[in-house]
């Protein structure tokens, strides 16, 4: 009896798959999974609920364009698969110590180094261009890091990176939860990953660790009381009520991503340009 062809075929594409995750890690990434455009479902409906709390403050490019975040399969409808890919920053000390320095100004850990969207694109360029080359002719692609209207971190979990955890950032079991997030759209039909769920049980340290009760509910972010959004896209004055709890944070804040547990089987950081600048 003759291989059946759409044996050889789903056999080549898990070949690529496997030679593709090899090549993430040459480049640089830490772990690397795959969904399809449709995975996440229930995104929209979250997206709205969030919005209609208003709970995105000024951000108002999150409702200009929800049709597309809130469906990745309605941002290129020609995609077949999300290629999802984290790259570590993980900090060498806690960054919380410099809050009981007052006299020092507070910089989230992701700002202290270079510009993660040039690291993360660069890289994500380099490994589209070896995935293109290795796939038949006609195959397409589209990177994106951060700056499209692209819900990363429920396409992440769908590739089973990982979960969206109580302070809605995404951590993992091997990487705690200090990475970034890229994604490679193409039209290649790769198979896909099983998706990861939740092992925040009954945990809490993110939500209490948070200085100005950010967090509604578990799993729920009201950004106009964190101070990562405060700090960066709020234009005017802040609330009275809370610049005081603000304390010494002039970008950005890592409290709840500090205090995660997960944290005990974080990675190093494997690009230098991630370390802090002098200064910093």
């Amino acid at each position: 009896m003759p291989p059946d062809p759409q044996d050889i075929f789903e056999q080549m594409n898990e070949a690529l798959k496997q030679r593709l995750a090899a090549r993430a890690l040459e480049e640089g990434f830490s772990k690397m999974g795959i969904c399809a455009p449709d995975a996440t479902p229930e995104t929209a409906a979250r997206l709205r609920a969030f919005l209609e709390a208003g709970y995105h403050g000024q951000m108002g490019w999150m409702a200009e364009r929800e049709a597309w975040r809130g469906s990745a399969a309605a941002l290129w409808p020609e995609a077949r698969s999300v290629i999802m890919l984290a790259e570590v920053y993980t900090p060498e000390a806690d960054p919380r110590a410099v809050l009981d320095q007052p006299e020092r100004a507070a910089i989230s850990v992701y700002a202290q180094g270079k510009d993660y969207h040039d690291l993360v694109k660069r890289r994500l360029k380099r490994l589209g261009r070896w995935l293109l080359d290795q796939a038949p002719d006609g195959a397409e692609i589209k990177v994106f890091v951060d700056t499209a209207p692209v819900m990363e971190k429920p396409l992440a979990q769908a590739a089973g990176l990982g979960w969206q955890g109580k302070h809605t950032n995404l951590l993992a079991r091997d990487l705690g939860n200090w990475f970034f997030l890229g994604a490679i759209f193409t039209t290649l039909d790769l198979p896909k990953d099983a998706p990861e769920i939740s092992h925040c049980g009954s945990c809490r340290a993110c939500l209490d660790a948070c200085p100005t009760g950010a967090f509604p509910a578990p799993y729920q972010l009201d950004a106009r009381r964190c101070i990562s959004y405060l700090t960066i896209e709020h234009k005017g004055p802040v609330e009275p009520e809370l610049r005081a709890l603000m304390g010494n944070r002039i970008y950005g804040c890592d409290d709840c991503l500090a205090a995660c547990p997960w944290n005990k089987f974080a990675q190093a950081a494997r690009d230098i340009g991630y370390q802090p600048r002098i200064g910093a």
